[in-house]
């Protein structure tokens, strides 16, 4: 009886000394434990700074590079490239515009583009004729050279009524080809872009904003874009290669190629014919003209009023009805009203002429 208590003293005592060994070593890993997290505080830390610290860097970067492009002044450079990206997104822009069409505007711009083939052929065509012709004039000439000749060795009547008509004939077929070759207007342009002259901005009406002229990439638009106003200078003029400003009233001013006594001035549009919506009522109406002599400042002289004829020729000219004395080196063109439309005015291309000025 007395071995049974000893025995369970015995297990008691081995059981404390087990759950001393247990809590010991729970405590030794709850020490690592607890040991490991201040060395993961203090790298998570460390991460923290060194990033805000790229952040500040690349915020300050671009602080200096914006204050530098800020203070830089580059506009006349980047007139050019602007033009070249309106330009090329005009073409683009024409481009997308086919593409969404209706299909009875596409099948009539499809006829007249084949019109205009057909036009360019019957043209040629003519000029093959025209160069058989002369060929088989100087055949007859020829043959009358050798078979009309007297034996006294004088010309006859038919030779010298054959020589007659072959001349008039060759001057006709050279009058024909020059006026096919040359310009309607003959007379130099002043205002021509490519021989120096240009738009001075500061003095110019600002552009039509159309939200719907936009460059688009996989049909997505991502800039919007209009023509600049020295499209007007040039002579390339087809349908919607035009200045457009608000409205029916604006005004342009155009530093000349050199400085003239100015004589005239031409307006060109586009015919109905060959706009493709048949419409052409954002065409100038009414518009006045003035000089400046003086840099381009200062007072304006009255050069003329006119009204352009939507219903006439294309291409119009106007002498002026007040003429300086002095040559001038700047245009003012005031658009006083157009042909109905609401929202803007399309100008295609204006021509100054005149005669160059004793201090050129």
């Amino acid at each position: 009886m007395s071995g049974r208590p000893k025995s369970r003293k015995g297990a008691r005592v081995i059981r404390v000394h087990s759950e001393e060994a247990r809590s010991t070593s729970s405590s030794d890993t709850v020490l690592s434990e607890h040991g490991n997290p201040d060395s993961n505080r203090l790298t998570g830390s460390w991460k923290i700074i060194i990033s805000m610290a790229f952040i500040l860097t690349f915020l300050l970067i671009g602080l200096r590079n914006h204050m530098w492009l800020k203070e830089t002044e580059f506009p006349q450079k980047s007139r050019p490239f602007y033009s070249v990206i309106a330009e090329y997104g005009s073409r683009l822009y024409n481009y997308q515009a086919r593409r969404r069409m209706p299909k009875e505007q596409v099948e009539l711009v499809k006829k007249e583009s084949r019109t205009l083939e057909n036009n360019f052929r019957e043209i040629l065509f003519l000029i093959e004729q025209i160069d058989v012709l002369k060929a088989l004039l100087r055949d007859m000439q020829n043959g009358l050279h050798s078979y009309s000749w007297n034996p006294d060795g004088d010309p006859t009547e038919v030779q010298n009524h054959t020589e007659v008509m072959d001349e008039e004939i060759s001057n006709l077929v050279n009058y024909v080809l020059k006026k096919l070759r040359e310009d309607q207007v003959q007379m130099a342009d002043y205002a021509l872009k490519s021989a120096g002259a240009s738009i001075i901005e500061a003095g110019t009406s600002e552009s039509y904003k159309n939200s719907k002229a936009k460059l688009y990439w996989h049909g997505i638009g991502f800039l919007n874009y209009e023509m600049p106003p020295d499209i007007i200078l040039q002579p390339d003029v087809h349908p919607g290669k035009c200045w457009a400003f608000p409205g029916s009233q604006g005004h342009a001013l155009i530093k000349l190629a050199m400085k003239i006594i100015p004589t005239a001035v031409t307006m060109e549009h586009i015919s109905e014919k060959v706009s493709p919506s048949g419409d052409i009522s954002s065409a100038p109406k009414e518009f006045s003209v003035y000089g400046m002599s003086k840099q381009c400042e200062g007072e304006e002289i009255f050069l003329g009023q006119f009204v352009y004829n939507r219903t006439g020729a294309t291409i119009q000219t106007f002498e002026l009805q007040h003429k300086v004395p002095e040559s001038l080196l700047c245009v003012k063109l005031k658009i006083l009203s157009n042909w109905g439309h609401l929202k803007y005015t399309c100008l295609y291309r204006f021509r100054v002429h005149g005669t160059p000025g004793d201090d050129t």
